[in-house]
């Protein structure tokens, strides 16, 4: 039994691996799950160009000369890490490959997750071979303001060749892990409020000289500053990483005062404050299932996806950082796990494809299968969420991938 799965893993590879980048394929799977509507019981998904051009039931479909065919049991849109540190945070656990945090300042949202990513990091493959497709990933939680996150693929070595978006939101944190050790700044929660706020308005005043009529009236450029007008300007999120209840509601104080686009992540008692949230329009990515209930998240919940689904509030799942081996979670066993304990299955699914796609601003590109959408997929031999089953191969932007059964 043994030998026969070896032989069928290196035959999948043997396969895949021959398939010429971005080639005419024609994805067969006993269920697609296409995140546009329901999901279609012997399905088949044409891919040209690196773009999906027909999905529908094989008997719908007809496979035009020259596509090559792949079989599997279920099909779904490449999953998306909604918030990851995957390139930065590296798989040694050296200081050398340890990119995530820089500790010199509590504000930094200058500093580029772009600058710092490496994808041909181990990690990057390990996240691909469960079907991860695209990570918003970048600076960690650690610092008031720690930095930048990007948009990209995991299948390229080059990183302009795998970018969507270099710029995607800055990266805030809230809590005790935002605050300075000894007599560093900040040393109280008021404190890490009140520089953010500080920053803030700096941020504003930076915006209206910018815009001045008078050339001469505008300011020295600042790295610091345009970053942050970004996100006055509503073109960049402000992702604020809160665990505690009451830094959950300093996070929704802030974005009412400053007016900006607010991401909640982690969120472990955002349980408490559901109508707020619900109220305030606001996206949660949530803490990873698995993570460590200690610190600000001690009261944390496996049903925390559940219940802000129940909500009504939009959700995403995400691997987060982990400041321990391997460096990294992988999103596919989180929605398992968040389905596990009451997150029905569909939203787990939607969870890390439809939903984070549209909350970082690139639904029209991927997270869900469709004609005229990038080509990436996820191909399982079983249940995706089953803890047998194996991802067994992926296409990002048409081309198809070997990799790994782990």
């Amino acid at each position: 039994m043994k030998g026969t799965h070896a032989l069928a893993t290196t035959l999948a590879l043997l396969i895949l691996s021959t398939t010429p980048a971005a080639a005419q394929l024609a994805i067969h799977g006993e269920i697609v799950h296409t995140m546009e509507g329901p999901s279609i019981a012997n399905g088949v998904v044409l891919i040209s160009e690196g773009k999906i051009s027909r999905v529908g039931p094989a008997d719908t479909v007809d496979v035009p000369d020259g596509y090559q065919s792949r079989k599997v049991a279920v099909v779904t849109p490449g999953l998306i890490d909604a918030h990851a540190t995957v390139g930065l945070s590296g798989i040694l656990n050296y200081d050398h490959d340890q990119e995530q945090l820089e500790r010199s300042e509590p504000i930094q949202p200058e500093l580029r997750a772009i600058d710092a990513y490496n994808p041909r990091d181990p990690l990057v493959r390990w996240v691909r071979d469960f079907g991860v497709t695209t990570v918003n990933t970048g600076h960690a939680p650690g610092a008031v303001i720690s930095g930048q996150a990007m948009i990209i693929k995991t299948n390229r070595l080059n990183i302009s060749d795998g970018l969507i978006e270099p710029f995607s939101m800055i990266m805030a944190t809230l809590g005790s892990r935002s605050l300075a050790s000894g007599q560093g700044v900040p040393g109280t929660r008021a404190k890490a409020v009140a520089i953010l706020r500080t920053e803030l308005t700096k941020a504003q005043a930076y915006l209206t000289k910018s815009t001045a009529d008078d050339p001469d009236k505008h300011p020295d450029r600042d790295l610091r500053m345009e970053a942050l007008v970004a996100v006055l300007k509503k073109e960049k999120p402000l992702l604020i990483t809160a665990h505690r209840h009451h830094d959950i509601q300093a996070a929704l104080r802030l974005a009412r005062e400053f007016d900006f686009r607010l991401i909640l992540d982690g969120a472990s008692e955002a349980y408490e404050l559901l109508e707020p949230i619900k109220e305030a329009g606001i996206p949660v990515i949530v803490h990873p299932t698995m993570m460590r209930n200690q610190g600000d998240a001690e009261n944390m919940t496996f049903e925390n996806a559940k219940r802000l689904h129940e909500s009504g509030i939009p959700i995403a799942l995400q691997s987060g950082f982990e400041p321990y081996v391997p460096k990294t979670r992988v999103v596919l066993f989180e929605a398992g796990m968040a389905a596990a304990y009451g997150l029905p299955q569909e939203a787990a699914l939607a969870a890390i494809t439809k939903n984070p796609a549209e909350m970082l601003g690139i639904a029209d590109r991927v997270g869900s299968l469709a004609p005229g959408k990038e080509a990436d997929l996820a191909l399982f031999d079983g249940d995706p969420f089953e803890y047998t089953t194996h991802c067994v191969g992926v296409v990002i932007d048409g081309e198809a991938l070997p990799v790994a059964k782990r």
